[in-house]
């Protein structure tokens, strides 16, 4: 079975977690907003907190933005490098899609010195990306395409001596789009446990989250250094607020889904962490009044992010319509509250009143009130993945965990129009996930295991046709004779401990949009501004409001949550 452990509470918590039955719901988990234990910010304090000190060795670029740049991070465990290669590209080169083979911008993110011998070696193989090979030094991979229109205004007015347009700032947000961040043993990349070992990261995703934040980093210094190269005696550098506005765009789609389900105890850990966090706000008793005050000022300012929220989507539009609309309610109600637990007599009358993407902002920023109770719980987000199959397991307790714990799969009805619509699977040119229709178009045998609920229901049914006296056997002589159900067998066995490691939903169902699994992912990320372009892909925005690096010793570092850009930046 597998040896991963539950979180530890550190102090008891008088309100229970939310359910797994509640959360864990597509509808739910795709109107999460990033909160101060999403990833962004974890890795943010960690720089401030450690006195991360950042400089810049090599900056080799010409006129044109051309060339090499070098930058040193001194953590307080080693340094690390960051390696970027700025390359011309064509105009009809420049994609967000996977099958793109040149970008603008590539990056690696390295344990390595690099001298001279190691620079040749990262030019000839990072900007190839998937063509290329790493090394076990370097810890991410990563690309990016400008914004071309915002770069190119950014840069002709600091070359003019003038800041740029702040509504094209606000319509845009960043000068670079990442299209890609390896990390994990891919292409040759150090996997995780080797990082681990290093001793600089330890928790998932941080060295993703520094190679996101130094891409940031570049990509000012690069319209910078343009900019001025056009016109060195009027050149003015970017206002220090705007610069703070811009974030790190990202393009993301089908090929992140799948980690929800291939990694239930991870996920399990991650929305753990969120419940106990804003269990242990929600149980707070009494409320200060400095604390309302703090709510109130933080949803102010998130109604001024929802202004500046830009999506072309028709359905995020009206979804944002109805969250501005309801703001109001939302801090008329916060006011008015009294008696004891406030904090949890408001997430009851949000749930009975608010849409879910109201609901779920309301929890970010209770989380965001009590960083006393909650950071610790940054340290949670780990596991130990290894599920491990327990052959000795008796077939009618395997059939007892099912109805247990399964028990919203076998309330699907598969049977029933459109249940079985879509299938997964792997695409022969990128190995990239995809969506098709089961019974218009041709490559179900190439179908990926990601609908957990039919799988389970499926070996549900299997071991119903049995006869009582033979549910006695052993999981291990089942397996002998049925060797396909070994994998949603073991499943069952280790994610049945692990309440929020299943998404509880028919993932095969034609209603089903795989957008709302990549928006829960980029939340815990610490995305915001969603902007999805269909079903299957969306636009998002990662260190946004993220303090710059000069401004990381600051007091306010960490104040960042649900970022604007105030009045009077730009022309």
């Amino acid at each position: 079975m597998t040896t991963s452990t539950s979180i530890t509470i550190a102090s008891p918590t008088q309100v229970a977690l939310r359910t797994p039955g509640k959360v864990m719901r597509l509808a739910r988990i795709g109107a999460f907003h990033a909160t101060r234990l999403s990833f962004a910010r974890t890795i943010v304090r960690r720089m401030t907190r450690e006195a991360w000190k950042f400089t810049r060795p090599v900056f080799d670029l010409d006129a044109d933005g051309i060339g090499t740049a070098i930058y040193r991070v001194d953590t307080a465990a080693a340094p690390v490098w960051f390696v970027v290669f700025a390359d011309h590209i064509a105009p009809e080169d420049r994609t967000d899609r996977v099958i793109a083979e040149k970008w603008d911008a590539t990056f690696a993110l390295t344990t390595r010195a690099p001298d001279d011998s190691e620079i040749a070696r990262l030019r000839a193989n990072v900007p190839l990306q998937e063509g290329g090979r790493c090394s076990s030094g370097e810890l991410i991979l990563s690309r990016a395409n400008k914004s071309v229109r915002l770069f190119e205004h950014v840069v002709n007015a600091l070359s003019q001596g003038q800041q740029p347009n702040r509504a094209k700032i606000l319509e845009v947000g960043y000068l670079i789009r990442t299209t890609a961040v390896y990390g994990n043993g891919k292409f040759g990349l150090a996997d995780f446990n080797q990082v681990k070992a290093d001793g600089i990261f330890s928790m998932p995703f941080q060295a993703e989250m520094l190679c996101v934040y130094m891409a940031r980093l570049f990509s000012i210094d690069w319209v910078e250094h343009i900019a001025w190269m056009r016109n060195p005696p009027l050149f003015k550098p970017l206002d220090l607020g705007l610069a703070r506005a811009l974030g790190v765009g990202n393009a993301t789609g089908l090929g992140m889904a799948p980690f929800l389900i291939n990694h239930p105890l991870l996920i399990d850990r991650w929305i753990t962490a969120r419940e106990t966090a804003l269990a242990r706000v929600r149980s707070v008793d009494p409320v200060r009044e400095t604390e309302r005050l703090r709510f109130i000022a933080l949803m102010d300012r998130a109604s001024i992010h929802l202004d500046q929220w830009p999506t072309t989507d028709l359905q995020q539009q009206q979804r944002n319509a109805v969250l501005i609309e309801q703001i109001p309610w939302i801090l008329d109600t916060a006011r008015s509250l009294c008696g004891t637990r406030i904090w949890d007599q408001l997430v009851h009358w949000a749930e009975d009143t608010l849409s879910l993407e109201s609901q779920e902002l309301v929890n970010s920023l209770l989380i965001e009130l009590h960083p006393d109770l909650v950071d610790e719980l940054e340290s949670e987000t780990g596991s130990d993945e290894r599920m491990v199959l327990d052959p000795s397991m008796k077939l009618k307790d395997l059939k007892f965990t099912i109805e247990d714990k399964y028990d919203w799969s076998l309330a699907i009805d598969f049977a029933r129009d459109g249940a079985r619509t879509m299938f997964w699977y792997r695409s022969a040119e990128k190995e990239e996930p995809r969506l098709g229709y089961r019974f218009e178009e041709p490559g179900e045998e190439l179908e990926m295991q990601v609908a957990i609920a039919h799988d389970v229901v499926s070996l549900h049914h299997c071991l119903n046709d049995r006869d009582p006296d033979m549910l006695e056997a052993t999981i291990a002589e089942f397996l002998m004779k049925f060797p396909e159900w070994r994998e949603t067998t073991r499943r069952v066995q280790n994610v049945a401990r692990f309440p929020y490691g299943e998404i509880r939903d028919n993932l095969l169902d034609a209603s089903c949009r795989p957008i709302d699994l990549l928006r829960c992912k980029l939340s815990i990320f610490g995305a915001t501004k969603f902007d999805p372009k269909s079903n299957l892909w969306t636009r998002i925005a990662l260190f946004q409001g993220a303090p710059l690096t000069a401004e990381l010793s600051k007091e306010d570092a960490d104040d960042w949550a649900f970022p604007f850009l105030s009045k009077g930046l730009g022309l």
